[in-house]
């Protein structure tokens, strides 16, 4: 796939003969390579791309153009491999230019970056008929970059797309820049959504996927071929896939758990090696456990220079429940992926990077609920799978202010084999067992100020870690220890063991093992971490996902809608 540039922009370094032309690059191939300096957006997103044989620190500042305070942003990572400088920027707004400085070995490199429009302009508009149809839709005429072509149904009626299994799929996208937009599709043999190979900028927004796939019981028992059926399946080479504000349910098919093996069955959405630029945000995806998903997001290939999602990809604000291995799994390069703002229960593993072998991924401000092993075994496996084969776990992995509250399970945040280049800050981790490996050496890996209650924190031998609720002997098991709430409040308890003196009515008593209040020990105690907690209130970023003072995150298809209805059309009726 050729490489498409969407405009050039002609940037004044300050020096009179200095000029810089940048192109800033929508997408490329799976295996080729962006120029540099670069910047590749995404909606609210900049990926950041330079090429330089200086080893030391990169420093990076930003701004709207035509305004004048300079924002810092975390530095950029350097892949002695490829002799380049990656990562991100976050938190940015949608379709916004941005001033951007590079500071590294003593030059300054002022380039341009803007991020993608989420207001997708229509050209033709296909209006199917109301009702329930049972026909299977092919998309083969594409829109442009100026004007999608936009598939709905009529203007307050409902269109339900049931395909009774007797076609493969509801609808087969063959064409780009394309947009289907508030259909209910049901009962597809095999996936809802078949996106073809190579195809570039689909949005599928507002739907509902339900009752898809080979129907049967998980292959465990007999049913050998209902895996990876998947609500919306890209095939290889798709390029910047927006799944927005979707309810996936309900799989026809089954995941056996891990008590018969390595879980197969239905996924939510799966890319196979793509050409990266997705965003999947909003979306509320779940099951019943007798049809979990064996993945919800996922894909592959996981030991690969390419994978599922790539590069300059984002998954953010959604709602996933009921997987019987990962809730996200993001394995293969994982160049400049962001992964954030979810909530996620019911898995085995919540996020799954142990094939990054190009990097960064940042993992950030995610919720995590209750895991499990098995239908009966409330012990879930890693909080984040980082581990891999050699050769695919070169690429950094950044994992910040996450709060993870499950005291029955997963039994290890980080997995106990082999992990490398993992930077840990102002995580929130409650969990039985250990939060890293037992050594670091020179691994890369890098962990402080994280909250954590478990076992052990192994190589994580953090300086400035805290913990919080009971301690002693007893601490760690689930039904002594303190229950943490997500948003944190500005106290909490602890007991303090031994005898204490107190006063009650001028009487001096001594008080075996007394329950006290104390400050909330993760509250200002973060770590700065410029361009991804600037907002915090108080003296000091909060530890986990939610900043106190602010308003808390929201998931789902009607997250930050405020008062609009955000009624999708089948819906309504």
């Amino acid at each position: 796939m050729k490489r498409i540039t969407r405009r050039q922009f002609l940037i004044n370094s300050g020096t009179a003969a200095s000029v810089l032309w940048v192109p800033h690059v929508i997408f490329a191939a799976a295996n080729q390579e962006i120029s540099s300096p670069a910047a590749v957006g995404t909606f609210e997103c900049l990926g950041l791309y330079y090429s330089s044989p200086f080893q030391g620190e990169c420093q990076v500042r930003y701004r709207p153009v035509n305004t004048s305070d300079w924002r810092q942003a975390f530095p950029l990572w350097y892949d002695d491999q490829e002799s380049q400088y990656r990562g991100s920027l976050a938190g940015l707004e949608p379709d916004t230019i941005y001033d951007i400085e590079l500071q590294a070995g003593g030059t300054t490199v002022p380039f341009r970056g803007q991020t993608r429009s989420d207001n997708f302009p229509v050209g033709k508009v296909t209006t199917l008929d109301s009702g329930t149809l049972h026909t299977r839709i092919e998309i083969t005429e594409s829109g442009k970059p100026g004007g999608y072509h936009l598939i709905q149904p009529p203007e307050g009626e409902r269109t339900s797309i049931d395909a009774l299994n007797l076609t493969d799929y509801n609808i087969v996208v063959d064409a780009d820049y394309v947009i289907i937009r508030g259909l209910e599709l049901k009962n597809a043999a095999i996936h809802g959504i078949l996106i073809r190979e190579g195809r570039h900028d689909v949005v599928v927004e507002e739907c509902r996927i339900t009752f898809w796939g080979r129907i049967g019981g998980p292959r465990s028992f007999g049913n050998l071929k209902g895996g990876t059926d998947s609500a919306i399946n890209a095939e290889s080479g798709v390029a910047r896939l927006t799944a927005q504000r979707n309810l996936i349910e309900h799989p026809r098919g089954a995941t056996n758990d891990w008590r018969t093996g390595h879980p197969s069955g239905p996924q939510g959405i799966s890319l196979w090696e793509s050409a990266g630029g997705h965003v999947i945000r909003y979306n509320e995806i779940w099951s019943s456990e007798d049809h979990g998903y064996n993945d919800i997001i996922g894909g592959g290939s996981n030991f690969s220079r390419v994978g599922n999602l790539n590069k300059d990809s984002d998954v953010y604000g959604n709602i996933l429940r009921n997987a019987w291995d990962d809730a996200i799994e993001s394995e293969g390069a994982n160049m400049n992926v962001r992964i954030w703002g979810n909530y996620m229960e019911k898995y085995y593993q919540a996020i799954a990077v142990a094939g990054t072998s190009r990097g960064p991924i940042y993992i950030y401000r995610n919720i995590c609920g209750e895991s499990r092993r098995h239908h009966d075994d409330p012990m879930g496996g890693n909080l984040i799978k980082t581990s891999g084969r050699d050769g695919f776990q070169h690429g950094q992995k950044y994992i910040f202010h996450n709060t993870v509250l499950q005291p029955g399970g997963p039994h290890d945040i980080i997995p106990s084999s082999d992990t490398r280049n993992v930077m840990s800050r102002n995580n929130i981790f409650d969990c039985p067992g250990r939060l890293a490996p037992d050594w670091e050496g020179d691994a890369g890996n890098d962990f402080d100020y994280d909250m954590f209650n478990g076992r052990a924190r192994g190589g994580a031998q953090e300086e400035h870690g805290t913990t919080i609720g009971s301690r002693g002997h007893a601490a760690f098991t689930s039904s002594s220890r303190y229950r943490l709430e997500f948003y944190p409040a500005s106290t909490t308890t602890e007991v303090q063991y031994m005898k204490y003196e107190t006063k009650v009515d001028g009487t001096t008593i001594r008080i075996t093992d007394p329950m006290l209040t104390v400050p909330n020990p993760v509250i200002d105690n973060g770590q700065v971490l410029p361009g991804f907690n600037d907002n915090y209130s108080g003296a000091a970023p909060d530890m986990g996902a939610f900043e106190t003072g602010r308003p808390p995150l929201e998931f789902g298809r009607r997250a930050y809608l405020g008062h609009r209805e955000g009624w999708a059309p089948w819906e309504r009726f």
